[in-house]
């Protein structure tokens, strides 16, 4: 009698893609794990030789997923996910719930993270871990149980309730300002623009709205973050639009100044979005009814 075996699949490997899937990065994958970059791209390498599939493009130090890459991960994040909150749950000291979330970096750091104490105090038997990819908005992440991300309109097809619109205002440092002139509506000093790559159009926007005329020759520092853009504010480089309401302790603290009252409202708002799968799930019910009533307009 013939005696079959499965094959010796390399299931460490598929974690190590999950992480390495999310940032595109080996370097950034290795941090999170606590191994070194090349530990990753071996597991990664023994995951394509098992599968017979490139998972990767890696062009001129960039690394893109392939299709099946971003196929794979797609399927297998979630079922690892849940391997993680099932093993998490086994902790010494009784099994706690556990639940992911995707918060947009400025939102995370201004806003989320600083008050996430509240909610962990009064929830302690709720682990949570907090993810601050930059993807672009209007998309929640295959990996998350619930995310905080800009949509122009609700998702259609996952639950969502809109946190609050996105409203944008001049700043920069108080000497900045000092040294801005304005005259009949056009501003007529040296007057750098700090443009935030996500909305090049936003200054063109607010001068639209607000009447105020840009100089025709200002030079535009272009951010992809904006963190960088706020700081860059901060220390004078030029004048950014900032978000209301995100960049509050800024203007209370005083290192960054409005430059005018005219606020643009933009065509996005925040929205907190989850999954179908676990929106009954007591953790995340917990999780959506703390965030709408300390960061919904309408809590």
């Amino acid at each position: 009698m013939v005696v079959s075996s499965a094959p010796n699949f390399p299931l460490r490997g598929l974690r190590t893609f999950c992480v390495a899937a999310r940032h595109e990065s080996f370097r950034i994958a290795s941090q999170e794990l606590f191994i070194t970059p090349s530990a990753v791209s071996h597991q990664i390498k023994t995951l394509e030789q098992s599968l017979g599939q490139k998972l990767f493009d890696r062009n001129n130090r960039e690394l893109r997923l392939t299709e099946t890459g971003r196929s794979l991960y797609e399927d297998v994040s979630p079922l690892i996910d849940r391997l993680q909150t099932i093993a998490t749950g086994y902790k010494q000291g009784g099994r706690n719930s556990s639940l992911r979330i995707s918060v947009q970096p400025f939102f995370a750091s201004e806003l989320f993270v600083p008050r996430l104490s509240e909610f962990t105090e009064m929830h302690p038997n709720i682990d949570i871990q907090v993810g601050t990819s930059d993807e672009t908005a209007e998309k929640h992440p295959s990996d998350s149980d619930l995310s905080i991300r800009l949509f122009r309109s609700p998702p259609t097809n996952m639950p969502s309730s809109m946190l609050f619109p996105l409203r944008l205002v001049p700043a920069g440092s108080p000497d900045f300002k000092k040294k801005m002139r304005v005259e009949r509506k056009s501003i007529v000093s040296d007057f750098p623009i700090i443009v935030h790559e996500a909305r090049p159009k936003a200054w063109a926007q607010w001068s639209s709205m607000s009447g105020v005329r840009l100089p025709t020759q200002a030079n535009a520092i272009r951010l992809d973050s904006m963190i960088a853009a706020i700081r860059a504010a901060e220390r004078g480089v030029g004048a950014a639009l900032v978000p209301l309401r995100l960049a509050d302790l800024w203007f209370k603290h005083g290192s960054i100044v409005r430059l005018f009252n005219q606020v643009l409202l933009t065509d996005a708002s925040y929205y907190l979005v989850w999954t179908e799968a676990r929106a009954a799930d007591e953790s995340v019910c917990k999780l959506r009814e703390w965030i709408l009533q300390n960061f919904s307009e309408s809590g």
